[in-house]
């Protein structure tokens, strides 16, 4: 746990002591931000705005606060921005926190056998403006405390890096190449079942 963060953001961070209730809280107090910043989770809590990655990391300092390994998986897209999620496991499965404009690429409740399960259920609401759906690959789980050294939880600066190192590391694929030409795009109802709560 990062030493410098005040009593003040440590017992918010506390309080959010499970996976839903982080949820809630990006959901309810942090508006999306579509700006091109990389914030720590003490610029989020200040701020309270955060994009995908910077939801990530806020969520993952949550968890680690209350003793849950601060994993982050990267999702990679074509045509489309990555979405990270601050992933964790309850009796063996796997769940997510995310933050995102979308609304079906955020919570998953931890009934996931696999990793590769939770990710594939992403699939069908990840897509771009143009109705294509445009995941393609995933990341291992990554520890953020492989990047203590930037004070990631309460640098006053962006935290570039860890997207950057998420963007080098090994990615499993979610379709084979003859599936990949056959699939459909997203159809009307989903597209706007997206969008619901946009802002």
């Amino acid at each position: 746990m990062d030493g410098h963060l005040s009593l003040e953001e440590l017992s918010l961070l506390k309080s959010l002591n499970r996976p839903e209730k982080i949820q809630a809280f990006l959901d309810n107090e942090v508006r999306y931000n579509p700006e091109t910043t990389c914030r720590s989770p003490r610029r989020v809590i200040r701020d309270r705005r955060a994009h995908c990655a910077e939801g990530a990391f806020f969520a993952a300092a949550a968890m680690d606060a209350n003793g849950i390994p601060p994993l982050i998986i990267d999702l990679e897209a074509i045509r489309d921005d990555d979405h990270l999620l601050a992933v964790f496991r309850e009796h063996g499965r796997w769940g997510a926190v995310a933050q995102s404009y979308y609304a079906g690429l955020r919570f998953r409740e931890p009934v996931y056998r696999t990793l590769r399960e939770l990710v594939m259920s992403y699939y069908e609401h990840y897509f771009n403006a143009a109705g294509e759906k445009t995941l393609r690959t995933f990341s291992r789980p990554v520890n953020l405390h492989r990047f203590d050294r930037l004070n990631w939880m309460t640098t006053e600066d962006d935290v570039w890096e860890i997207c950057e190192y998420l963007c080098t590391i090994p990615h499993t694929r979610v379709l084979t190449p003859a599936i990949e030409r056959r699939r459909r795009s997203v159809d009307a109802r989903l597209f706007a079942a997206g969008h619901v709560g946009a802002a």
